[in-house]
């Protein structure tokens, strides 16, 4: 779950309450952004089987300040994987460090899918993918051109048969590879995550 609240003492303690109040259990919280007396944190919390996720929106909101701007599941028993984590991961394998900082951002960008594209040629394809990514045309990759740039990009729905608006960020990696990375229904990607990605980007060869 992604809050936005205020960046003041006691409001990380008042959405911990709220969330403690329905039964939540947090089992962590990372901080993505904070600027402009606000900070944007991600929650991963157990609700029990009885509660909606409706449920944890509301009692969030109700405090003042306070904003859940996204709310998703998350792979069972998956953690926080943390970003020096995938580096090492990367650099243990430096061959395939592009398949695997791909294979990590479901879980380290809180991402649904992503996917890894061939830009070598006049038509990109896609070489290597994560388990939800959909099945990307050469006409649906080309939407996301360019590939020498970060760039963020926003689809309607059914862009892709059967899914609903996707906002996605696409990341050079070298000379003749690229990075896309889909969130189903949101949030854009912030600028500190943008930054995040482009650094690991910046270890491939």
């Amino acid at each position: 779950m992604r809050v936005t609240l205020p960046d003041r003492p006691g409001s990380l303690g008042a959405v911990a309450t709220a969330i403690g109040r329905i039964n939540g259990d947090i089992n962590a919280v990372e901080i993505v952004e904070k600027g402009m007396g606000m900070v944007v944190d991600d929650f991963i919390v157990d609700l029990p089987p009885n509660q909606l996720p409706e449920t944890i929106v509301a009692a969030c909101q109700n405090l003042e300040g306070v904003h859940v701007e996204w709310i998703s599941r998350y792979p069972e028993g998956g953690g926080l994987q943390s970003d020096l984590e995938a580096l090492e991961r990367m650099t243990a394998d430096p061959e395939h460090a592009a398949d695997t900082l791909v294979s990590l951002c479901p879980v380290v960008f809180r991402s649904h899918w992503a996917v890894l594209l061939d830009t070598s040629t006049a038509r990109p394809v896609a070489t290597f993918f994560t388990t939800l990514a959909p099945e990307l045309t050469t006409e649906l990759v080309e939407r996301l051109a360019p590939f020498d740039t970060v760039h963020r990009v926003e689809l309607e729905s059914d862009w892709v048969a059967g899914w609903g608006d996707c906002t996605l960020v696409v990341v050079p990696l070298t000379r003749d590879r690229a990075m896309v990375v889909g969130r189903l229904g949101g949030p854009a990607f912030l600028d500190s995550e943008i930054a995040r990605l482009n650094h690991l980007a910046a270890l491939i060869k």
